[in-house]
Order: C-alpha cells, then structure tokens, then sequence
C-alpha cells in the first residue's frame, strides 16, 4: 500500500538563485533529485502554493509544500525464504547472506533473490527504493549487508557509503603465498570485450581501492583480511587476480586450476571442487541512520570457507 506523505520547508536565504529542483533536493535530501522532479512536475510539491517548475529559480523565502504518495518502487514479488537476520530495528536490517543467492531480481532472474525474500519479511520495503538494498554482495559471497527500512534511512546510508565511512571487512583465501599485507589502488571498469566482466583499467576506469593485511600463510595459499576504500563491482575479486593471487574458486578471475605443490589427498579434493570464490564479508560498522550511534556487527565464517582452512593447516 502507498503511503501518504505531507511535509513543508522554507527555502533559507543561501539558497537563493538556486533551481527550484535543487533546493527541494537540499531540503528534502531523503528523496532522490529525479522523483522530486517528478513531483514539482505533477503539482505534488509547490512553491507558496503555486506549481512551479524544476528550472525556476527560488530568491529565499519560499514555502516548498510536498503532498504526495511514495508509489512502490517495484513490480518484485514477496517471497518466503530463510533470512539469516543479525541486527534488526525500525530504520535497519542487517542480514548475513549465504552463497548461492542473488541480491536483486535481474533478467531471467524475477525470483528466488534476497530482495524477494526482504519483502516478505518486512512489506513496507516496497516503498523503500530498490527495497532498501544500498549495495551488493555477488551471488557467491557470503556476509554482512545492511538493508534501509525506510527512504530516510536509505539515503542516509547511501551518503555514508558515498562518503566512505563504512566499514566494511571481508576475509579471502587466495592462490600464493603472500609476504606481506598492502594496498591496491587501480581502476576499475566493464573488461573492453568481455562485458560480463570488470577490468583494471589504464583510462576511463573508476577509482578503486583495496586494503588487505595478512592472516595466515600456507604452503601455497595465504588467508587474507581485506578492508573496501570503495566498493567497485568484483572489486576484491578483480584486484587481487590483477597482483597475482586469485581467489580460490574463482571461476570468472581465478584462471585456470593448477595443482599445488605437495598438495593432500583431501587438499586436493576440497580445492579442485571449491564451489565459488572463498570470500566472506566478515564485518560491518556504521553509524544508525536514526541515532547516529555507530554500530558494528561480525559474522563468523561460512561451513565451506572453514573446511578448506582447516585442511590447508594440514
């Protein structure tokens, strides 16, 4: 069901010569530029009780009144599922997504994704844009994600991960040993034949940065905690190939399987048959959209990622 909102704001002096559309954005920074223009468009936010339009200029003074209803952002359908929830309150969710499960419905994709499974655990997500969903974890990572209950909460997390000051911990194992921990800093964009794919890029890419330190090394492989500076699709994944240590599993960047050295029975096994790439995302730290506290969750690693450590200390 749509929910009604009525909300009202005087523009301040130092607004003054600003687009009508910007300074509904500075005022009512929770909703996006593009659904305020809309509203501005159909009358349901006015300037002193006049409709207006998103180029007219305000001098200060204004009253901006909104009466509209937030429609549902989606045509996505509830569905029961199992969600493993670690933290839950009237602004936030924050959810530890197994492997196996796609984020957000895609082509050829309408079901079976967590953001089905969001709306049947909590329905007023419908009116949350992309159902509260503020970033990703790839289908085959599992981890920490936090999820907006609400617009307000969403675009105070969007401007928190936009301004970097989540936290964000992922563990990994990769191929070789490593000597020392480092940091990566190379952009990042879509591959220039292989569009499925990202790619390290001379020019054009987008700013990508990546912290990891180590864990524990093995005979050929090397535990990794890595810290996301910014979150680039495949980020860990694509880095981490690009300076010589692929992920385990890694079907997309890890290259072809090559057999390690003096390697177990068991070792053998469990890497040859590795089901995805070995990379959790561990830790969250943020501050709550509503109080402002800055909060912090763990999650332990998953059941597979646990295996293939143990049997490398063997």
């Amino acid at each position: 069901m749509a929910e009604a909102l009525q909300l009202s704001a005087v523009v301040p002096e130092q607004l003054m010569g600003s687009r009508l559309d910007f300074a509904a954005a500075e005022l009512f920074p929770q909703y996006s530029r593009s659904r305020l223009q809309g509203w501005i468009k159909s009358a349901a936010l006015t300037v002193d009780g006049q409709p207006g339009k998103p180029k007219d200029k305000v001098l200060g003074g204004e009253t901006l009144d909104l009466k509209a209803e937030l429609e549902e952002q989606g045509d996505w359908e509830a569905e029961a599922m199992d969600l493993d929830v670690v933290y839950e309150d009237e602004q936030i969710l924050v959810i530890n997504k197994p492997a196996g499960l796609v984020v957000h419905p895609a082509a050829g994709n309408r079901s079976g994704t967590l953001l089905n499974a969001l709306l049947h655990h909590a329905g007023e997500l419908i009116n949350v844009p992309r159902a509260g969903i503020v970033h990703r974890l790839d289908k085959d990572t599992t981890g920490l994600m936090v999820v907006a209950r609400t617009v307000e909460a969403h675009a105070n997390l969007v401007e928190q991960l936009q301004a970097r000051t989540v936290s964000r911990e992922y563990e990994a194992v990769v191929q070789g040993v490593m000597t020392g921990g480092g940091k990566v800093n190379a952009a990042l964009g879509r591959h220039p034949r292989q569009r499925q794919k990202m790619a390290v890029l001379e020019s054009g890419g987008k700013e990508a940065i990546t912290h990891y330190r180590l864990v524990k090394r093995f005979a050929n492989h090397t535990h990794i905690r890595l810290k996301l500076e910014t979150g680039r699709t495949h980020q860990i994944r694509v880095h981490m190939a690009h300076i010589g240590y692929p992920l385990v599993g890694d079907a997309t960047y890890g290259g072809r399987f090559r057999i390690p050295r003096q390697a177990s029975a068991e070792l053998l096994e469990v890497l040859k048959h590795f089901p995805r790439q070995a990379l959790h995302a561990a830790q969250l730290g943020l501050d709550h959209p509503g109080s402002g506290d800055y909060m912090q969750w763990q999650a332990d690693l998953p059941a597979d990622m646990q295996r293939l450590l143990r049997v490398l200390g063997e």
